[in-house]
């Protein structure tokens, strides 16, 4: 098969149908009707001999082969569109649009407060941030990079760990006082504590209650009355003085640091959780993609 602008033009157009999820969103970002990326996506079908698209009068979904060119021709498109930047000053060489598919608590806590500084400083780059519990198909619904929390199941996508944060046990002072201090984990299960589970997005179920001291593992039963799935509600509820909850370390340093919210066990502290950075290509790596990583590394780095 031979290639000519208008097999150029076609994966252009499959792109923005990928990351529109809709002919006709596509259609406006190209400014083309939605009869037109009808045509074009059927006429590079046709030149290539393979269904790329699933649709139904609801969905538009990639086929297992278009997913397979949809992985490859992204990087390279978005190489095309530097190139064709490169003429200008460095700031609007970071151009185009970025999907993120971010884990709420980096998004609420962590990332949010800073994003102003960072359009600040790229503003040809349009950012669409899509916070949500679960990583889903990073391929499938467009996104250029994912920022997820735990280990990454075993997938074509390239990770990259970006850090490990401590998981502490915390309580308010309020509630240590009524309650008392526990000195050891295991105190934890004779029920004479309230504990705050946390729900796990992937399983649906509570995270464990796992604490680490050196080569020391302790996992407990909480037997909590209340699981909670979102981190602002779980703090919400910790500093009101409700019970106890194992929280990340990262974004709740103020907290600790005003007193407001203590660490229970200040000796089992080596239990670990990570924040890791997924996106589909292993070759190649986008300005927009590499601005927005660098930011992200910059932002949740503990302070040296």
């Amino acid at each position: 098969m031979g290639f000519d602008d208008r097999v150029l033009n076609g994966l252009g157009v499959l792109a923005a149908v990928v990351r529109s999820r809709s002919f006709a969103l596509a259609g406006k970002s190209l400014n083309m009707s939605q009869s037109g990326v009808s045509r074009a996506i059927a006429r590079l079908e046709a030149r290539l001999g393979v269904r790329l698209l699933e649709r139904t009068t609801r969905t538009v979904t990639l086929s297992e082969e278009g997913r397979r060119l949809y992985e490859q021709i992204v990087p390279l498109l978005s190489g095309l569109e530097e190139a064709a930047a490169s003429v200008a000053t460095s700031k609007d060489a970071v151009r185009g649009t970025l999907r993120v598919n971010m884990d709420p608590f980096i998004s609420q806590l962590v990332l949010g407060p800073q994003l102003s500084r960072f359009l600040k400083q790229f503003p040809a780059l349009k950012l669409e941030l899509i916070t949500r519990d679960r990583l889903g198909d990073l391929v499938a619904e467009g996104f250029d990079l994912a920022i997820r929390f735990g280990e990454p199941r075993p997938s074509a996508l390239v990770a990259r760990k970006l850090l490990d944060t401590r998981v502490v046990t915390v309580a308010s002072p309020a509630y240590l006082k009524k309650a008392g201090r526990p000195d050891h984990p295991s105190q934890l299960e004779q029920g004479s504590h309230r504990l705050i589970d946390f729900r796990d997005p992937e399983t649906g179920r509570p995270y464990e209650w796992a604490f680490r001291q050196g080569r020391k593992e302790i996992e407990i039963s909480s037997k909590a009355q209340l699981m909670l799935s979102d981190i602002a509600t779980i703090h919400a509820v910790c500093l009101a003085g409700y019970g106890m909850a194992q929280l990340l370390e990262l974004g709740i340093e103020p907290l600790l640091e005003s007193g407001r919210l203590e660490v229970v066990f200040p000796d089992w502290l080596d239990e670990r959780f990570p924040l890791y950075a997924l996106h589909p290509s292993r070759h190649y790596l986008p300005a927009k993609t590499r601005v927005f990583l660098d930011f992200v590394i910059a932002t949740v780095k503990p302070p040296t």
